[in-house]
C-alpha cells in the first residue's frame, strides 16, 4: 500500500475516534436506557488495560534496548491489541453510561481535571502517532519508526498511566459504587 494512502487511512481514523468521542461525550448520538450491567465494569476493566499497557510498553522499551527485536515486536503486538480493545470497551461505556462528575469541593479536584484533560489531549495526539509507529516498525521502516516512536513512546506512556490514575481518583464518585 503507498505511503499517502496509509497516511489517509490513519488521520481519518484518528479523526473518526476523536469525532466520536467528542459526541459521546456532549450526547449527540441517543443511548439506549437499558443495557447490560456488565457496561459498570468497563472502566475498572479499561484501569487494568492501562496498567497493563504501561508495563507492557516499559518492557518493550528495555527489550529494544538490548537489542531483542522480537520480543519488542511481540510486547507492541500486544499492547496494540489491549489499546484496542480499551478503545472499544471506552466508546461503548461512554455511549451507554452518563458521564461522572468528581464529586463536590474536594481537595484533589484541581488536579484530577488537570490530570483528565492531559491525558484527553495526550490520548487525541497519541492515537495518529502510535498508528504509524506501528505501520513503520512492522514495515521495519526503522529510521522513520524511530523518529515518530520519540514522540509517541513517551506520550502512549504518559496516557496509560495517567488513565490509570483517572480512573482511581473518579472511581468513588461512581454513583453504583455508592
Amino acid at each position: 500500500m503507498k505511503n499517502s494512502t496509509i497516511k489517509l487511512i490513519i488521520y481519518s481514523l484518528s479523526l473518526v475516534v476523536f469525532i466520536l468521542v467528542v459526541l459521546l461525550n456532549k450526547r449527540v448520538i441517543p443511548a439506549p436506557t437499558e443495557f447490560p450491567s456488565l457496561i459498570y465494569s468497563f472502566p475498572k476493566i479499561n484501569a487494568f488495560i492501562n496498567g497493563t499497557c504501561f508495563l507492557l510498553l516499559v518492557l518493550s522499551g528495555i527489550a529494544i534496548k538490548k537489542g531483542n527485536i522480537q520480543r519488542h515486536k511481540k510486547l507492541n503486538v500486544t499492547t496494540f491489541g489491549l489499546s484496542s480493545l480499551f478503545l472499544i470497551l471506552y466508546v461503548t461505556y461512554h455511549y451507554l453510561v452518563p458521564e461522572t462528575s468528581y464529586g463536590g469541593e474536594n481537595p484533589l479536584k484541581s488536579i484530577y481535571y488537570f490530570i483528565l484533560i492531559t491525558h484527553i489531549v495526550s490520548a487525541a495526539v497519541a492515537f495518529p502517532l502510535i498508528l504509524f509507529s506501528f505501520q513503520k516498525g512492522l514495515n521495519m521502516e526503522i529510521p522513520s519508526h524511530k523518529k515518530i516512536v520519540r514522540w509517541s513512546y513517551p506520550i502512549w506512556l504518559y496516557v496509560t498511566f495517567t488513565g490509570v490514575l483517572v480512573y482511581l481518583m473518579i472511581s468513588p464518585f461512581y454513583p453504583w459504587n455508592n
